[in-house]
């Protein structure tokens, strides 16, 4: 990632967002990046957790954060 690039991103949540739906990217020990979206249900010891909307329980050092937000939730499925 360029550092132009870089200097745009903007970690806009907090401990104060717990229960909010949160969109998170990542920095990776490959040198890579991936987001994470879902319920942000902890941030303690310097850990957030965040609930995919498939049950998965993903844990995000805060160290490793690169940007995030709060996002609307979810819309709802649509029956098939």
């Amino acid at each position: 990632m360029s550092s132009q690039f870089a200097a745009r991103l903007v970690v806009a949540v907090s401990p104060a967002d717990v229960g909010a739906r949160v969109s998170l990217r990542r920095t990776l020990q490959t040198g890579g990046y991936s987001d994470v979206v879902g319920v942000l249900e902890s941030w303690a010891d310097g850990v957030l957790r965040v609930r995919r909307r498939t049950g998965e329980l993903v844990e995000v050092p805060a160290s490793a954060l690169v940007a995030g937000k709060k996002v609307p939730p979810a819309p709802e499925r649509r029956a098939r």
